[in-house]
């Protein structure tokens, strides 16, 4: 379809002030180029220009979806709440679930995900192993009421996803789809020009065992990993570890019971006893959804991971402040030695070699130094506890470490039967057994995409689109618009380029060059055709390069086979 638009007719606000709201590149510049308008807080409009590369990472989706079988449809935004009962997570999934009630009073939420309604479907379609396996996808919108929004569409409330659900009828196929949807979604990252991560990661809300995030390497980026040379990563909620093995204490020694006034926290319990924070250890209380306490020991300058301890403990949920006086133990000085009866006691696996722990005594003011386990006090469970951190071992090659911060475009997960035993949603199997569909789920953010590659892909002057997801390929700058001279060349050349297949914008119009130019780099065309009297009068135009910034004098003669060759290849680099 041939795509030639004129300036004159579209509609790009674009702004020459930074918005005092915009507190990241990608929220900057989109609101700068004309491309968004905020409607309310973490809710925003797409205008024209935006809008045509949402529809392009739409559409590089698809083709990624349909190429593994997976089966496009489209399913309600407004879900019905029985659904969600039926579930578990009309409650549980908290405040962020959007509910609403219709005229009848009957009860509906605004969907943030859309594992119940699609489960609905099938239990109601899919009777025998025979139709599987079964992989649907939509792009749609989600709605999720966060508490904060913030940076643009990377936290929005209101957003586009490409959610897809497959049904198996066993963990064999299961495993088949969920890497040929992971194959997918690495195509897709590159196809949008992303510099990405695959990371382990909790599967949070949505469930299941077994998921990994797609992470768009950002400094602005909310997600911390942890990655190794050997090619692991992790989101850093999820990472296991190899702690370093730091501790100075190497021979056993009497428990000794110290007076430590007024000392509540390990950095200060350090200073006072003149010992590193390493050779210390810190207790956190948590209770179980039937009472029992647990005691969460960790190394005194690690810090516990709450998703670890509940995956140790499940149910878990760390004391709050009103919790301490309940279970009467005091706030500042806990540890494992004699601790309230029927205390669980779990600690950090990295503390099994320690010989002797600095430790709380249960009883404000006082700590125990040279507490062995086995001799003064017992664990019950060992277990991975700690946040990673850099500088650990890697715990598939026992290699380094290192950091980084990403955005989460996309995530798969398996979720084995969480949703089809709940729904009731079984199928009929080979050897006529009635059996739960076992699912997966796999979701694209399709508009913190669109922000994820603005914020790789931006200089000081604006955007530096990836021509697979660019709103224009092309913009024709000519530097007057009323002569005889200029005109008739940039118009002949913007309609040519057109019918080349090129997607091409002509600026036409009256303003000064300068302000031609900055809109230019800010929206961020991949090629700008520049065309003066000067240059006419030579039979040349100026080809300026988005990415690099270079410029060249081409032949007006030669301008659209070498620009149109030229985008030609630069589009099967993404394909």
């Amino acid at each position: 379809m041939t795509v030639a638009l004129r300036m004159s007719n579209l509609h790009v606000p674009t702004l020459k002030e930074d918005p005092t709201e915009a507190e990241i590149a990608s929220h900057r510049l989109l609101l700068r180029a004309g491309m968004i308008r905020k409607a309310a807080a973490g809710i925003y409009t797409f205008l024209p220009l935006g809008w045509r590369s949402v529809r392009k990472i739409e559409q590089i989706v698809r083709e990624e979806m349909d190429a593994i079988g997976s089966q496009e449809l489209l399913l309600p935004f407004v879900q019905p709440a029985e659904l969600w009962q039926e579930s578990g997570r009309w409650e549980a999934y908290g405040p962020e679930l959007a509910r609403l009630s219709d005229r009848q009073g009957r009860e509906f939420c605004l969907g943030p995900t859309h594992e119940e309604i699609i489960t609905a479907l099938v239990r109601g379609e899919v009777r025998s192993y025979r139709d599987l396996p079964l992989s649907l996808y939509q792009i749609n919108l989600k709605f999720r009421d966060e508490m904060r929004p913030r940076f643009g569409l990377l936290r929005g409330r209101e957003f586009i996803m490409k959610d897809a659900y497959s049904f198996h009828d066993s963990q064999e196929s299961l495993q088949e789809h969920y890497d040929d949807q992971a194959r997918a979604y690495g195509r897709i990252c590159e196809r949008l020009g992303l510099t990405f991560r695959p990371v382990e990661a909790d599967s949070g809300q949505i469930g299941g065992s077994v998921t990994t995030e797609f992470m768009a390497l950002a400094d602005t980026g909310e997600a911390a990993l942890v990655y190794c040379e050997c090619g692991w990563a992790a989101n850093i909620e999820a990472a296991g570890t190899v702690v370093p093995q730091t501790s100075g204490i190497t021979e056993p020694r009497p428990m000794e019971r110290v007076h430590t006034p007024g000392i509540r926290t390990i950095a200060e319990l350090s200073q006072f006893l003149a010992i590193p924070e390493h050779d210390t250890v810190k207790t956190m209380a948590g209770k179980t959804p039937n009472g029992m306490l647990v005691y969460f020991c960790v190394p005194g300058n690690r810090e516990l991971n709450p998703l670890k301890a509940l995956r140790a403990v499940s149910g878990v949920e760390l004391l709050g402040d009103e919790d301490f006086a309940a279970y009467s133990i005091p706030r500042g000085s806990l540890g494992p030695v004699s601790p309230p009866e029927g205390t669980l006691v779990v600690a950090d696996l990295s503390l099994h070699e320690e010989v002797a722990w600095g430790i709380g005594a249960n009883e404000n003011d006082y700590h125990l130094i040279g507490a062995m386990p086995g001799r003064d006090f017992e664990v019950d469970l060992w277990a991975d506890l700690v946040v990673a951190e850099p500088g650990d071992g890697c715990p598939v090659c026992g290699g380094v470490l290192r950091s980084a911060r990403g955005i989460e475009v996309s995530q798969v997960f398996q979720l084995g039967t969480k949703y089809s035993e709940s729904l009731s949603a079984t199928f009929t199997a080979e050897d006529g057994t009635e059996r739960p569909f076992v699912m997966g789920c796999y979701g694209v953010g399709i508009t913190r995409s669109l922000a994820a590659v603005i914020e790789q892909h931006h200089d000081d002057s604006g955007i530096v689109w990836p021509i697979s997801v660019a709103p224009l390929e092309v913009a024709v700058v000519p530097l007057s618009v009323d002569d005889d001279t200029v005109w008739p060349v940039a118009d002949e050349l913007w309609r040519r380029l057109a019918e080349s297949g090129v997607e091409v914008l002509i600026d036409d119009r009256d303003e000064r060059a300068g302000v031609k130019f900055a809109d230019a780099d800010l929206v961020g065309y991949p090629y700008q055709v520049v065309i003066g009297k000067r240059g006419v009068a030579a039979g040349v135009v100026e080809l300026k390069e988005r990415s690099t910034g270079e410029r060249t004098e081409v032949a007006i003669d030669a301008l659209v086979e070498t620009l149109a060759s030229r985008i030609a290849e630069e589009r099967s680099r993404y394909r």
